[in-house]
């Protein structure tokens, strides 16, 4: 099968969060069940360009109509750690990829259009007809609208869209412009709320939404968080067009690569270990406590590792550093925040505790200290308010790190609580809380940090069971294809 992945990001050369994790990892499982899969991303001028091999152009002058004109665009194409991925460049004064950083400018619905638009006009003019094209968030929105509006009468007819939303928080809503400027027929038809028209702004344009009604299918990255978009508030705004088209909308779990988060093979850890050798796992722990001058007594330490936003329960975050600490037990931190004011209130937390010898808080991002963190942790929280699906717990499993966390989202179908669940015992792997409060989140601590000092090999036991989890790209490979399989009969 021919697929076409159309995103924002990929990683690592392109990378803001697990969307480009999800890119990279789905296409190479799909590539290894023998599948023809290429991706197409901007060209930004920040890209991790050492991640590229045999960059050259390979399609030079791609007119793509916008407005009342056209722009010029050369397309690039090179090697992503053996993914075939096609560069879009466009020359434009409005320099639309040349900005230094992948988000954050006032006309970034209107740069993704564009590149939605010339995605598909690479697409006719290179005859590219692949059997399925996989769009990706809000930025790709545009292009099932696109393609089933005008590039199915130039010659694209038989062409599928399978479209994935990763945070339905982040949406694209823009001005009504947007049809106009990509071109679209009778944009008046497409306003309407059957189809683009925002449900909160009636004057605005969705583009996810407008992805959500011309996809073949919609998928979100668990199938727990599928059933909250469509009945709760964690749609925001999406919940109505979510039911009404519920039949070709369904939630796939996503996967882990284990080619770069496996202890067993980790080569960024002192010490690699597996669930058949869990004791080598405390030579890291003990590097751990080097590296950020943590004392060596007899506490078990834990992690927290990713933003720190309100999504993340910041005010639970800072609750689990304190209660750890009353408890005897070392807390370590790596985070980031896009807020001001959580990034000064954590950076006075890191001034507050900077002499503490249970205490480490890093403000910014390491791989290599992260990848430390999750070898040498013993437990890790996830007090999250939403998480659609969550890449670090599923990491924390597969390097026997138990993993404590909120009931919401893909934390709810990786993460099932040693002593609640209604799983067989064999397969439980961690602590889950349901509160949003402090209360919740301290009887899970206390009864993890229970477990590591009165039943030490309970403790263990709990910690190969996550290990022995299997959250590969595998399975939702295979779902993917089931899905792709389904749209192409349409």
């Amino acid at each position: 099968m021919h697929i076409l992945m159309v995103s924002a990001e990929c990683a690592p050369v392109a990378k803001v969060g697990g969307l480009a994790d999800v890119v990279f990892g789905l296409s190479r499982e799909l590539e290894i069940r023998g599948n023809d899969v290429q991706i197409i991303l901007p060209k930004y001028d920040c890209m991790r360009y050492d991640h590229v091999w045999g960059l050259h152009i390979t399609y030079r002058d791609l007119w793509v109509p916008w407005h009342v004109g056209a722009i010029r665009c050369d397309v690039w194409f090179g090697f992503v750690h053996g993914r075939k991925c096609f560069f879009i460049e466009p020359h434009s004064e409005d320099r639309f990829f040349e900005r230094g950083q992948y988000y954050g400018f006032h006309d970034d619905a209107e740069r993704f259009a564009f590149f939605s638009k010339a995605a598909l006009e690479f697409m006719l003019k290179d005859n590219r007809r692949p059997d399925v094209i996989h769009c990706h968030d809000w930025q790709t929105g545009l292009v099932p609208v696109l393609l089933y509006e005008l590039y199915q009468h130039s010659g694209m007819t038989n062409q599928r869209v399978c479209y994935t939303v990763h945070n339905f928080k982040h949406q694209g809503v823009t001005g009504e412009h947007i049809l106009y400027a990509a071109g679209l027929p009778n944009p008046h038809q497409l306003f309407q709320p059957n189809r683009l028209q925002d449900d909160d702004n009636h004057a605005a344009v969705n583009l996810m939404k407008g992805g959500t009604v011309y996809s073949n299918f919609v998928t979100t990255v668990s199938p727990q968080h599928a059933q909250e978009v469509m009945h709760t508030d964690q749609g925001h705004g999406l919940g109505h067009i979510l039911n009404v088209h519920q039949g070709k909308f369904g939630g796939i779990l996503n996967g882990l690569d284990y080619d770069v988060w496996n202890p067993v093979i980790d080569e960024l850890i002192p010490a690699q270990y597996s669930a058949n050798a869990v004791e080598k796992k405390y030579d890291n722990k003990a590097a751990l406590c080097d590296r950020l001058l943590l004392r060596k007594e007899y506490k078990p330490i834990i992690a927290y590792v990713g933003r720190l936003d309100a999504q993340k329960g910041v005010h639970l975050i800072r609750h689990g550093l304190h209660y750890a600490l009353a408890n005897d037990a070392q807390f370590v931190m790596l985070g980031s925040s896009p807020d001001p004011d959580i990034d000064r209130e954590f950076r006075h937390l890191k001034h507050h505790f900077n002499d503490n010898p249970d205490c480490h808080l890093e403000i910014g991002f390491n791989e290599e200290l992260a990848h430390l963190i999750y070898a040498g942790a013993d437990m890790i929280i996830m007090p999250s308010m939403f998480e659609p699906c969550g890449l670090t717990q599923l990491i924390a499993l597969k390097y026997g790190t138990v993993p404590i966390v909120r009931a919401v989202g893909g934390l709810v179908d990786t993460v099932f609580d040693k002593d609640y669940s209604g799983r067989p015992e064999e397969q439980r792997n961690g602590y889950v809380f349901h509160q949003t409060d402090e209360t919740g989140l301290e009887s899970a601590m206390h009864r993890a940090i229970g477990l590591w000092r009165h039943h030490s090999d309970d403790f263990r036991k709990l910690m190969v069971q996550g290990m022995q989890c299997d959250y590969s790209w595998a399975r939702p490979a295979q779902d993917y294809l089931n899905i792709y399989n389904y749209i192409r009969d349409l």
